[in-house]
């Protein structure tokens, strides 16, 4: 058992698998991420998805540790998660009207190849995360149950990169998983119609997403 701080955590086996598994709900489970993964995936295909999926592992791993160790108790505070959510959200909302008007492949391109625009390169995705309101409001709940508060940067340390470098490895296989949907999903979208048809439902789940960011 290692003790994080007198006013932090104990970490222990019991407390790895409970990050594990708050890992895992949170990165399988349909958000931003997964939707614009899914819509990636079907039009542009799994190889070219590859650095937008490292992006995000990357921008969660990276981001997670810094705020775990350094600004926890910043992000906990009502008004600047208040900030950074309807930030997101504004975000969001303009990243979903870009993929439902996003141009499809010309007419026998084979959906998978994309049109005239392109996916996400891993900096773009791990910078997304800055605005991404699902990602904070689990970034806040994950430094209050799992990090706590230790006294300075040295007492929320080791839990703090502990709890970023698990959520970075268990999103990758996630993503890749939402990737692959979206990949099955291209097979099947033969016309540049359905594939806009399939632009729009995900720009509509993307917006549909936000709804329990937006109650909470």
């Amino acid at each position: 058992m290692v003790e994080a701080g007198q006013a932090g955590v104990r970490m222990g086996w019991e407390w790895m698998a409970s990050v594990v598994v708050f890992a895992i709900a949170m990165s399988a489970t349909p958000g931003p991420n997964n939707t614009m993964l899914t819509a990636s995936g079907a039009n542009w295909g799994f190889l070219r998805s590859l650095p937008h999926m490292a992006g995000i592992s990357l921008g969660v791993t990276v981001i997670l540790a810094a705020v775990g160790a350094f600004g926890s108790p910043l992000v906990a505070a009502p008004g600047v998660h208040d900030v950074l959510k309807w930030a997101g959200i504004c975000y969001l909302l303009w990243l979903a009207w870009k993929i439902a008007t996003a141009r499809p492949a010309p007419e026998g391109t084979p959906a998978g190849s994309g049109g005239r625009s392109r996916p996400l390169n891993s900096l773009e995705a791990a910078a997304f995360q800055l605005v991404n309101p699902k990602f904070w409001v689990i970034a806040a709940s994950a430094m209050v149950t799992y990090v706590g508060e230790g006294e300075g940067a040295g007492g929320t340390l080791l839990p703090a990169i502990t709890l970023a470098l698990v959520f970075g490895i268990v999103t990758f296989p996630c993503s890749v998983l939402w990737t692959l949907v979206g990949v099955g999903a291209g097979r099947l979208l033969r016309t540049a119609g359905a594939l806009r048809t399939f632009n729009i439902v995900m720009a509509a789940l993307l917006v549909a997403s936000l709804i329990p960011i937006v109650l909470d």
